[in-house]
This record gives structure tokens, C-alpha cells and sequence, in this order.
């Protein structure tokens, strides 16, 4: 024993699970500055594998949700745009699954607490399953993946105490300033929503549409909502917490039951390659946004919820949305968070729900899978071929591969290394944000952040002060001013 005590000395420096030296955390390998993360980045895996299993059953995060069925319809043909089937016909009909859901809180928090708000939809294509995963907020509290466990370990509950202590969320945040930018929108009454009927959707992550003729464009996707925004205030919130804590599940529920079924419309904003490289920030920043001026909203068809799940736990809680699942006419840029996603949703829903889990009726595909692969824990879809291997002779070399036209690689180079993301822009979205609110609204940002921030460490509030007075020199002084005491 006393041997084992002896080998638990800490050796002063940062070391992975298998107690190797870490000499970077905040940047995961990429192939130049800007190109696609690598899988030899064993740091990465180690982290991201390791924080995907730290709660069970439930999920890591977005643990509390509601969930409903629906139908997607394009307004007009976006053949010009993607390749993507369901998106080529205005007669074209898809049926789709939306998840709803806080971020940080267990299975039993209050729908009203200060939070992003998940917004997952998962389409039933001809060419199979498309998961688009986003948030109600339109950008995110970091650029690279990698930093992702640590920004949920500073929101999530002490782990000494099990108590949410906002200390460690500010902490993470002064240390973070890319984060400025998101807390321009939480901190808002945006932070605190009335219920999922009254949210916009937003993909966060970059995309990339192809077309027949294998011309990319970057893609942004937007949902917006037809019954309006709505939001409350940090005092609604407080008080519907205790009062009716399940407002957000409850109300959409009932909505679909009576027959008002919520619509919410799907709009991007394109860019090309070309018009990427003469922006002033990097477009695959998710803590950035596009300028809907030099950007307009192309509106693309309509999502209207009409059925509820009728069994909560099959349908809601087993459902797994990856953004790693796309179709033809879709793919991945080289977005850092959307990169680190592709790998860590996947690992997660196998380790939650197990390796089938696309065999579950709320994740299956339209059509039944054909492929080589069998077996697994919780089979219970079998395929009668006992050919499972290519190439084949015995089975007629089937199943054969598909015949849809696939567009040309993109090339990447650059040295391996952990690359920050470039340009550094940290304040110049935040302080046009905070600009474009009213007198009321920039009184209520600075008095939702100053209720936190006053009970943290001097050289924390000092430290978030300078990334306020960065973007905006009203912004912290604004703050300053709401966290001293009122006179009486």
C-alpha cells in the first residue's frame, strides 16, 4: 500500500491518463494553420474519450430535453447549391426528429435556468440519416474542440461539492477571452428562454454544400421560428424554476396535442472559397458570426412539429444526434469544433446507448442498412447473409458500393502541430453586439453578469473587465457599475 501511495506522487506538470508529458491542451493538431484535425492526435482522443464517458446513463451534456416528430419541405430546388437529395425538389417531403434541450443541468434541472438551448434535428433522407446539431444561440464559448471538456467542467457542479459554483465558470472565462462573444448573448435575456417555440436554431458550425458539379460553398444554417421569440428575465426564470420547472418540455407538448403545431423555417448563408479568404476574421470560428448584410439569408423550406413521442424514454432519451452523420452533398470544413464533434458525438452515443444504436426506430435510417458489418452488443436487426466480408465471390461481390457521383478531394498541407485558430479576433463581434442592443438591454447584460462576477476573485473580475472594456469601454463600465452596491 505504501508503494502505491508513493506512485501517486504528482510528477509538477500536465500528463495524459497514461502519465506522458502534455505540452499543449488549448489546440489540437491540424495540417497547416487553417486544414482538417488529424487522427494521430492522440491527446485529443484522450481527453475527448475520457470526458465522453464521464456520466452515465444520462447524457454529458444536454442531459434534459423534449423531443417531436415532424415534416421538412423545401420551398424551391437547391440543386444549384448541394446535391443533397432532400433538398432538390419543392414536392420533396422528409420527415424529421427535433431534440430540444438545456446544456448543462442533470435530467431533473429546471428548463428555465440560464443556458444554451439545444436544437438537433435528424432528417430521414433517401440517402439516409442527416443530423444538423445546434444551439438557440448562434455562436459558442470556443473555437477548438479540444477546450470543449473544460469549458463543461467549469459550468458543470464542483467536483468536491456537487455544487454549481460560478467562480469556476468566470475563472474559465478570463483565462478564455475568445468566450467574450458568447457571453454577449448568454448574459442577455437570450440566456434565459420561456420555451423551445420561441427559439431560433442556429448550426454553430461550418459546413460545406457541394453541387453536382463539385463547386463548394461554406454553409450556415439558421432555423427561425414562426411563433416569434420570446424570452424572460433572470427573475422569471428564478421564479418559474421552482414554480413550473418543466415549462419548456410542458408547453411544447401541449402545443403539438391541441393541434398548434410549431414551424420553424430553414435559412443559410452561403460563401464561397473565394470570398472566405477576403473576410477580416476566420469564417470557421464558432465564436464568430456572418454579416447578414454581405451574407443575406437564403430561405430554404419549412419544419413544422406535429406528433409527439409516445413513449418518452424509446423516443427522447434514446435518440443520438452526431453531426458526423451527413449525406451526399454535404460535408465537413475545417471548422476545429465541428472536427473535434465528428469524432466525440459518435464515441459518446456508442458508449451511451451502445454500438447498435442506429438500429433504435428513432435513429434508423428510412431504408434498412446493407453493409458488412454484424453483431455487436444489443443486436437485434439481423442480416440472413453470412457473406460479410469485401470482396466477395460467393454473394456476387454484394453488397456492392454506391454509384453516386462523389466530388474531388480537397487537398490540405501544412505542418502537424497544434495550430491556434487565426486571425485572434476576440472583441471586434462582441462589442458590435453589445452596440447594437438598446439602452434596457445593455442594462440588463451588465446586471445578469455583475449578480456572478461580483462574488469571484479580484484578478478573475479584472481579468473580464479587460475583455469587456476590449470590446466596448461602455460594456465594462456598465458592469462595473452594476456590481456595486446600491445605495439605499
Amino acid at each position: 500500500m505504501d508503494n502505491f501511495k508513493h506512485n501517486l506522487n504528482m510528477p509538477g506538470y500536465m500528463t495524459d491518463s497514461l502519465g506522458r508529458p502534455i505540452t499543449n491542451d488549448t489546440n489540437t493538431l491540424t495540417v497547416g494553420e487553417n486544414g482538417p484535425a488529424v487522427l494521430e492526435d492522440v491527446r485529443f482522443i484522450d481527453k475527448m474519450a475520457h470526458f465522453d464517458r464521464e456520466r452515465t446513463p444520462e447524457r454529458v451534456v444536454h442531459a434534459k430535453g423534449a423531443g417531436a416528430y415532424g415534416v421538412f419541405k423545401p420551398y424551391q430546388s437547391m440543386s444549384k447549391y448541394t446535391s443533397a437529395d432532400f433538398l432538390q425538389s419543392p414536392c420533396k417531403q422528409t420527415d424529421v426528429f427535433v431534440r430540444f434541450s438545456t446544456v448543462i443541468g442533470g435530467r431533473g434541472s429546471a428548463d428555465t435556468v440560464r443556458d444554451p438551448r439545444g436544437f438537433a434535428v435528424k432528417f430521414y433522407t433517401d440517402h439516409g440519416i442527416y443530423d444538423l446539431v445546434g444551439n438557440d444561440i448562434p455562436v459558442f464559448f470556443i473555437s477548438d474542440a479540444i477546450k470543449f471538456p473544460d469549458v463543461i467542467h467549469s459550468l458543470k457542479p464542483s467536483p468536491d461539492t456537487n455544487l454549481r459554483d460560478s467562480e469556476r465558470f468566470w475563472d474559465f472565462v478570463s483565462l478564455s477571452p475568445e468566450a467574450t462573444h458568447m457571453i454577449t448573448w448568454l448574459y442577455s435575456d437570450r440566456g434565459t428562454i420561456k420555451d423551445y417555440r420561441h427559439v431560433d436554431g442556429f448550426g454553430v458550425n461550418t459546413f460545406v454544400w457541394v453541387n453536382a458539379r463539385g463547386e463548394r460553398r461554406y454553409v450556415k444554417y439558421h432555423w427561425k421560428t414562426q411563433q416569434g421569440i420570446e424570452t424572460i428575465t433572470r427573475q422569471e426564470a428564478e421564479y418559474l424554476a421552482g414554480a413550473d420547472p418543466d415549462i419548456a418540455v410542458r408547453l411544447l407538448y401541449e402545443a403539438i396535442e391541441r393541434g398548434d403545431y410549431p414551424k420553424y423555417e430553414l435559412c443559410v448563408q452561403l460563401m464561397t472559397e473565394e470570398e472566405a479568404s477576403h473576410q477580416s476574421f476566420n469564417i470557421l470560428d464558432d465564436t464568430k458570426v456572418w454579416s447578414e448584410r454581405d451574407f443575406p439569408l437564403i430561405r430554404v423550406g419549412m419544419m413544422t412539429l406535429n406528433r409527439n413521442p409516445k413513449n418518452f424514454f424509446a423516443e427522447v432519451e434514446q435518440s443520438a444526434f452526431c453531426p458526423a452523420n451527413i449525406v451526399p452533398g454535404i460535408e465537413f470544413s475545417n471548422d476545429k469544433m465541428l472536427q473535434g464533434r465528428v469524432f466525440s458525438y459518435l464515441d459518446t452515443q456508442r458508449y451511451r446507448i451502445g454500438t447498435n444504436f442506429a438500429q433504435l426506430p428513432v435513429n434508423r435510417p428510412k431504408f434498412m442498412p446493407e453493409n458488412n458489418q454484424r453483431d455487436g452488443e444489443m443486436t437485434y436487426v439481423f442480416n440472413p447473409n453470412p457473406i460479410n466480408y469485401s470482396p466477395n465471390s460467393l454473394a456476387d461481390n454484394r453488397p456492392e458500393v454506391a454509384s453516386i457521383r462523389t466530388p474531388k478531394p480537397v487537398c490540405a498541407q501544412g505542418t502537424v502541430e497544434p495550430h491556434p485558430v487565426i486571425p485572434p479576433d476576440y472583441f471586434t463581434q462582441a462589442g458590435e453586439r453589445y452596440r447594437g442592443m438598446t439602452e434596457k438591454e445593455k442594462n440588463t447584460l451588465a446586471d445578469n453578469i455583475a449578480v456572478e462576477l461580483k462574488l469571484c476573485r479580484h484578478d478573475i473580475i479584472k481579468r473580464v473587465l479587460s475583455y469587456f472594456e476590449a470590446a466596448d469601454k461602455d460594456f465594462a463600465l456598465r458592469v462595473s457599475a452594476a456590481m456595486r452596491p446600491k445605495c439605499k
